[in-house]
Order: C-alpha cells, then sequence, then structure tokens
C-alpha cells in the first residue's frame, strides 16, 4: 500500500462543498465513491482545504492510501472513469507515506473573478460575479497593495475553530485584467481564514465603487477594525494552486 497524492479541478456550482456531509452531493463523497470502485479501504480522504457550496478549483489536492498495482497514469484515467464530469483527477504523484495536503503546505493561491457588466451574462456569470457599477480598477490595485503582509485578519474572516488565531501571512494581492474581459484577484497567502477571499473581494469591491475608503480598508487590515459586512458570492472563486516545499515533492513520477 502507498500513498497517493492527486490534484483535482472540479466545478462547484452542483456541490454543497468539499467536505463530506450526510447525503449533500460533495466533492470529498464523489471522489471517495470512486476510489470504493477500485477497492479502496479507507475511511475519509485527506485534503488541502475545504472549500464552500459553490467555489471551484483548479488544484485542490487530497491525499489517500491504496493498493494499486498499475502505473500512475492508470490510475488516474480510473479515477476519472469513475467520477461524475463536473470533477477530474488532474495528476497522481507517490508521496511520502505521511505526506498531509493540508499540513505540508506552504502557500495556497485563489484567483477571484469579476464581470463588469449592466446586463446578466449567464454563461460567464456561472465562474464571475457580475458587479456593477463598475469598479476603477487602479482604485482595487490601491486596495490590494494593502494585504500583504504578517497581519490579524479578524475583519476580514473567521478562525477555522473557536479560538483560533486570525493571523495570516498574506505573499502577494493582485487585481489584473483577463483577456475574456474579466478582472481577476490573485491571493497568495500560508493559509487562510473562513471566507477570507470572499471577504476581501467584497471589501475591495466597495473600495473600487467609492462605496468604501482606502483608509477603512487598512484599518481593517492593519488594527483588525470592523467593516461593512457581507460577502463575495461564491462562483467567482477557485482555489488555483497548492504549494508545497521542494522536501515534499513526490517520491516518484512515471
Amino acid at each position: 500500500m502507498e500513498r497517493y497524492k492527486v490534484t483535482l479541478a472540479y466545478d462547484g456550482t452542483q456541490f454543497e462543498g468539499f467536505q463530506r456531509q450526510g447525503q449533500a452531493r460533495t466533492v470529498q463523497g464523489v471522489v471517495e465513491a470512486a476510489l470504493r470502485s477500485l477497492n479502496w479501504q479507507g475511511r475519509a480522504i485527506l485534503s488541502s482545504g475545504r472549500t464552500d457550496s459553490g467555489v471551484h478549483a483548479e488544484g485542490q489536492v487530497i491525499a489517500f492510501d491504496l493498493t494499486w498495482p498499475h502505473s500512475l497514469d492508470a490510475l488516474r484515467n480510473a479515477l476519472n472513469a469513475h467520477l461524475p464530469p463536473d470533477v477530474a483527477a488532474r495528476s497522481v504523484e507517490r508521496a511520502a507515506a505521511d505526506f498531509h495536503p493540508r499540513y505540508d503546505a506552504q502557500w495556497r493561491c485563489y484567483h477571484y473573478h469579476l464581470l463588469f457588466a449592466p446586463v446578466r451574462d449567464p454563461l460567464r456569470e456561472r465562474f464571475a460575479w457580475r458587479v456593477w457599477p463598475a469598479c476603477d480598477l487602479e482604485a482595487l490595485q490601491a486596495a490590494a497593495r494593502l494585504l500583504p503582509g504578517d497581519h490579524d485578519f479578524a475583519a476580514l474572516g473567521a478562525p477555522l475553530r473557536p479560538g483560533g488565531s486570525t493571523r495570516r501571512v498574506v505573499e502577494r494581492a493582485v487585481w489584473q485584467e483577463s483577456e475574456d474581459g474579466l478582472v481577476r484577484f490573485e491571493v497568495v497567502a500560508n493559509a487562510f481564514l473562513y471566507h477570507m477571499v470572499r471577504r476581501m473581494v467584497f471589501v475591495q469591491v466597495l473600495v473600487g465603487q467609492g462605496r468604501m475608503s482606502l483608509a477603512a480598508l487598512a484599518a481593517a487590515v492593519q488594527q483588525a477594525q470592523p467593516v461593512t459586512p457581507g460577502l463575495a458570492p461564491p462562483q467567482g472563486l477557485i482555489l488555483k494552486q497548492v504549494f508545497y516545499p521542494p522536501e515534499r515533492g513526490p517520491v516518484t513520477q512515471e
């Protein structure tokens, strides 16, 4: 038996989040069902994090132990044969026996997409938040520049457990115009609080629309002062990539 590290992509629209919960359709639930078809005997897969209902992923990382006498490509193909169309195993690697996709992660990268349009766009809104009036891009960029660093982000997220720390290190936060006419927020941090990225996006949109001052956002980041409550909707959010130290890389590749 060996431990395998798998990178998953999924469209979160029809999922009640990543984590298994009762009879609800979740990413964890369908992945574990696919693994059981391959004679997996585990109780629960390990994951790099739990995305909310409606949130997408290109780089969710999971791990599990499995007896598999075939190649890595064969395991990837077998998984995909048993997974529904809105989930895919993008890559499979052998990992160290003690590898944990959450606790070994060094950085996590999320993308969030905005669409500035006065009228509904049913196709693009599946993966973006339609905002109108449009935000000023320079104001969004100025807001993003306030986020990097080691801060108490209590005003922009909740701890994952009662009494948990609300300090996080944001390595990168930037807005960019993308080729498809959307505006993309990219944020990289060592870890995120509950709803932290969606909260970050919401308050930055307020700044971009002139409904919140940069000073108020600065106070929220630097002094954890409360700001206007609210969340950006889930469909614009994508877990893009999880980064690991070199020593926690794959044991072997094929």
